[in-house]
């Protein structure tokens, strides 16, 4: 059957696809894929709720702490290779080549773009973390980076531009080469938007059957455990802030409830689709949390610019001691942190990947990864600064619970500083509600997500398949807590590596593709300058 080709094809380095041809393998509809998929996930969860829950999660442990043992140095340096990967396509001329062709348009204005990519890559990470990880380092509460002496004259700027490093550009450079791969092998050579598209150039037709099939198959697996690990995280504080906030007991069950409704408000969402869901959410949630910013920052307004110079400086010094895995003396530190980080980022990185594919069509390769990358780091530093300063201020002075007794509990770390704030219960209730949001956009971005992988790059699936997989999600988590019970975190951890590992291959080996798609597309591309 002869191939359909597209404006941009070529004859001796053809790298589409005609429909038919994909139709022919039966593309559309991944039998394999959804099947293979579902099964192995249910699969996991009913084994892991029959054995006993201290056996699941010491099986759990066992097998993180072995792959870290062993893999380290992979998840390091290919972290590494993602940001120089990113800043030659930024410099080489590859970065004239605009997604979907010299013609195409922004679909999305940028202020909506920047808080959709940011509401489903990272807002509850940030709201988990933002606190708690730079007073963490501070205080030692679990070592300390680079060997930093806690709650020495140094660590305040160590403590923040460390907490930068492992939200800053390593991490949106991850999303950025996934995100940018599936959009131009989708908008410009005309491939289904899925994993598999994007590794026709290594694997022709191959990629349509089951060298595509795993491929999809692990990018499902792998999204869904980095998901559970970001919604259990959520439910953990939002049941964490109930109890601080209602004197609602912060146990299992409550963490459960929340789980469930906030999955049953996210399938309402992903029903609505990303005009009416996603994009709605976004925009709500980062107006919400500018001004929830916004407030942090006029309250310590002195500590704020104290706290943004240290964390620039911070990240700026140890960028490279902080990237470098050989030789370090701070080993259990990085094994504990760093590795997790960029196994959590990899896991994420075909959700995030995908959906901001789907909503970047038009802008320059250069205009894109400079946003994907940069911008998000610079809102980053803002809001670490001011909540991580303020946080590390009062362990410092002594000023409420964390001065008096330093990181006793991480789940709380955010409300204990509020307590210290004026109008402390109106900026915990709005917490709560803007987790919660995040929540929401997380679980319904992930849906729509893989229910397009598992039926092959559809993005008009039946809505059934998306209730079915935020269901998913949302028993994934549940059950990961279920087993990590007081040490959730671990268990949530130990799927993040697992699945985080074969995925830094395929991620790698994306970067060659890539590289080879792009150079077929200048040679037919007119310029378009960023």
């Amino acid at each position: 059957m002869s191939q359909e080709k597209d404006k941009y094809s070529i004859e001796s380095t053809d790298y589409t696809i005609g429909q038919d041809n994909i139709q022919k393998w039966g593309f559309d509809v991944h039998n394999a894929v959804f099947s293979i998929s579902a099964g192995l996930i249910i699969l996991f969860l009913v084994a892991l709720l029959l054995v006993e829950p201290s056996t699941a999660k010491s099986l759990l442990d066992g097998a993180k702490w072995k792959i870290i043992a062993n893999f380290d140095y992979l998840f390091m340096w290919a972290a590494n290779i993602f940001v120089v990967f990113c800043l030659f396509l930024v410099l080489s001329p590859f970065g004239k080549i605009r997604i979907g062709g010299t013609d195409a348009v922004a679909e999305h204005s940028t202020a909506s773009w920047i808080a959709m990519l940011f509401a489903a890559g990272m807002g509850i990470g940030l709201m988990f973390w933002g606190v708690a990880e730079p007073t963490a380092y501070f205080t030692g509460w679990y070592e300390t980076p680079l060997n930093t002496p806690a709650y020495s004259e140094g660590a305040k700027a160590v403590a923040l531009g460390t907490t930068m490093f492992h939200w800053g550009i390593h991490g949106w450079a991850i999303y950025s080469v996934v995100a940018l791969s599936m959009a131009f092998f989708a908008y410009n050579k005309g491939l289904p938007l899925s994993m598999r598209s994007v590794f026709y150039p290594i694997l022709g037709d191959r990629a349509w059957g089951w060298f595509g099939h795993i491929i999809d198959i692990m990018a499902v697996i792998a999204t869904l455990f980095g998901l559970a690990t970001s919604l259990g995280l959520g439910a953990q504080q939002a049941a964490s802030g109930l109890s601080h906030v209602f004197g609602i007991e912060a146990n299992i069950t409550t963490q459960l409830i929340i789980i469930v409704i906030v999955s049953g408000l996210a399938i309402l969402s992903v029903i609505r689709g990303i005009d009416g869901g996603v994009k709605v959410l976004s925009n709500i949630n980062l107006m919400t949390a500018f001004a929830l910013l916004m407030f942090v920052i006029i309250v310590g307004i002195s500590i704020f610019f104290d706290s943004v110079s240290a964390a620039f400086v911070g990240y700026v010094e140890n960028f490279i001691p902080l990237s470098n895995p050989h030789g370090r003396e701070d080993e259990a530190w990085m094994h504990g942190w760093t590795v997790f980080y960029w196994a959590w980022w990899i896991s994420w990185s075909p959700c995030v990947g995908m959906f901001i594919a789907r909503v970047s069509k038009g802008r320059t390769v250069r205009q894109f990864i400079t946003a994907v990358v940069f911008i998000p780091t610079f809102i980053t530093l803002i809001w670490m600064s001011a909540f991580g300063g303020l946080a590390i201020d009062q362990v410092v002075n002594k000023v409420g619970e964390l001065g008096a007794n330093g990181l006793s509990d991480i789940t709380l770390s955010l409300f204990y500083v509020y307590d210290a704030l004026p109008l402390s219960n109106l900026l915990s209730v709005l917490s709560i509600a803007l987790i919660m949001v995040f929540f929401i956009t997380s679980s319904d971005s992930a849906s729509l997500v893989v229910d397009s992988i598992a039926a092959g790059g559809k993005v008009d699936a039946p809505v059934q398949q998306r209730i079915f997989w935020a269901t998913t999600q949302g028993a994934i988590a549940a059950v990961l807590l279920w087993v990590g019970g007081t040490e959730a975190i671990q268990a949530l951890q130990a799927g993040t590596i697992s699945t985080g590992l074969p995925f830094t291959i395929i991620l790698l080996t994306m970067c060659v593709s890539l590289v080879m798609g792009l150079k077929t597309e200048l040679e037919y591309q007119k310029p378009s300058y960023a």
